[in-house]
């Protein structure tokens, strides 16, 4: 298990660094400058100076070792559009908001999307199991934000039960968690449904059922938890995507989050915002499929952690 542990340690660490570095790479591949677009404006001088005390003057290559220097410190450094907050403490402001309508989105779709699938996998082709597969295509084919566009249209304008946007109020989180669970509880319900169905014809259920045990022992003690283990491997990227997807949910729903600043900084092509935020999810995707690894051989007995088997 320790060695295990190491390992994928190592892989997540190397991992990002790899994603560090091509953003780095990438942000400083296009042309110009944050301060490109206020050259005209601004005396010589004055330009020259702003380079050098965000140190875009010094050689790229020293630019990058003080970058992963300050990384390894925690230091995103100063944002070069905002004098009064450095990349950390818009984090620290943006990021709790963002985190509470992507954990409240993945609660909805945690609570929803297994509960579906096994519904439908326990009544397939018949009723349930339709209107299981009707939700599920819904929310795989329909964006977002166009689900977010419609639950402002006809839930709060037209029957006027929930305000637009905004936030400071539970009310103002329910419209933008629906909006941003219903994708991923649509792929959890199709993932619950097709693993439940393989359980279910597996023939430790068919002699779990000859032994008496009762119907719905069977399937939660036995279906359901052997079934759910598809739904927990894809748990890292879930919540990633949550939280990634929800740049565009805050922007509709006028929620002041982290996908607030990382929009405008790309506006204004604020290197070290951009670079920070990016590299902050990285953080967050690589710790949550970490946790998932490891969860997912606690849960799993029949996974053997040998240097053969993984």
């Amino acid at each position: 298990m320790s060695k295990y542990f190491v390992r994928r340690l190592a892989m997540s660490v190397v991992t990002l660094w790899v994603i560090v570095t091509i953003t780095f790479i990438l942000m400083h591949s296009v042309p110009g400058n944050p301060f490109a677009n206020e050259n005209k404006n601004i005396p010589e001088v004055v330009y020259q100076n702003l380079l050098k005390k965000y140190g875009l003057d010094k050689p790229l290559s020293e630019q990058y070792l003080i970058y992963l220097k300050n990384i390894v410190r925690w230091d995103f450094g100063e944002s070069m559009k905002s004098n009064t907050e450095t990349v950390n403490e818009m984090i620290a402001r943006g990021f709790p908001v963002s985190a509470q309508l992507g954990l409240q989105a993945l609660l909805i779709a945690l609570i929803i999307g297994p509960a579906l699938g096994a519904i439908a996998a326990l009544y397939q082709n018949r009723f349930p199991d339709y209107i299981s597969m009707i939700v599920s295509i819904i929310g795989v084919s329909v964006p977002s934000f166009v689900m977010g566009t419609f639950l402002i249209q006809f839930v709060a304008r037209n029957v006027d039960w929930l305000p637009i946007g905004g936030w400071g109020e539970w009310r103002h989180t329910i419209l933008p968690s629906f909006a941003l669970a219903l994708m991923p509880l649509a792929q959890i319900a199709r993932l619950m449904r097709s693993s439940m169905l393989e359980v279910l014809g597996q023939d430790y259920i068919k002699t779990a059922k000859s032994k008496g045990i009762s119907r719905t022992a069977v399937i939660l003690k036995h279906a359901v938890r052997n079934a759910i283990l598809p739904v927990v491997s894809i748990l890292g990227t879930t919540v990633s995507n949550l939280l990634v997807g929800s740049f565009v949910i805050e922007k509709i729903f006028g929620v002041p989050g982290l996908g607030m600043f990382f929009v405008n900084s790309i506006y204004n092509r604020d290197y070290t915002l951009i670079m920070g935020v990016t590299v902050f999810y990285a953080i967050i995707l690589i710790s949550m499929l970490f946790i998932v690894d490891i969860a997912y051989t606690l849960i799993d007995p029949r996974i053997r952690l040998t240097k053969e088997g993984r």
